[in-house]
């Protein structure tokens, strides 16, 4: 059994809507519709998301190919940057930096790495112990991603590790053993 943790891919970024609330870009619809009819995902038993609207929309049109229904599970959202909101470049990236460059520390009143680990760490594996068998699709974020395969990958929380950028990217580990098989890829190698 093999567990996909799958970043959203492509948001419209608006300014004025809460990140939460960002939704699917065109270009990143086009990709989960494509990647909904990939081969190897026909083993999927199991599809769990954040509840931010992008993941929800990437998961919902995998799990409609699939003839699943979708898991929200609300603890599993991207690092909050609530105390923030909407940041332009290079504001952004400096922060993103910061995040995993200092993980103990609240970035401008964002939640710490190493709190926003331990959620994810624990949502993960409460979705692990609810797992019936089949493979297992997980649909989210970027950073709380890295922070995970961090985790499972037995390595410090560095910003090296984080996925490429645009989103849209997969890592999968083996069932049971909480084993990384590989480091992030694109979804249109699943």
């Amino acid at each position: 059994m093999i567990l996909r943790y799958l970043t959203h891919p492509q948001v419209n970024v608006n300014p004025n809507v809460p990140l939460p609330e960002w939704r699917l870009s065109a270009q990143g619809r086009d990709r989960a519709e494509r990647l909904s009819r990939s081969p190897a995902l026909r083993g999927t038993r199991t599809i769990a998301s954040s509840g931010e609207a992008k993941a929800v929309e990437t998961a919902t049109i995998v799990a409609s190919e699939l003839g699943l229904d979708v898991e929200v599970r609300a603890g599993m959202h991207e690092n909050d940057r609530s105390a923030t909101g909407y940041l332009p470049e290079p504001e952004f990236s400096v922060l993103c930096a910061n995040f995993f460059d200092e993980p103990e520390k609240s970035m401008r009143g964002w939640e710490a790495a190493v709190d926003a680990q331990e959620r994810i760490v624990s949502e993960l594996d409460a979705i692990l112990r609810q797992h019936a068998g089949g493979d297992l699709l997980v649909v989210g974020h970027g950073a709380v991603g890295t922070l995970l395969y961090c985790h499972y990958a037995g390595l410090a929380i560095d910003r090296r590790h984080d996925q490429p950028a645009g989103g849209g990217n997969f890592f999968s580990m083996v069932v049971g053993s909480a084993d990384v098989v590989h480091h992030w890829r694109p979804m249109e190698d699943m």
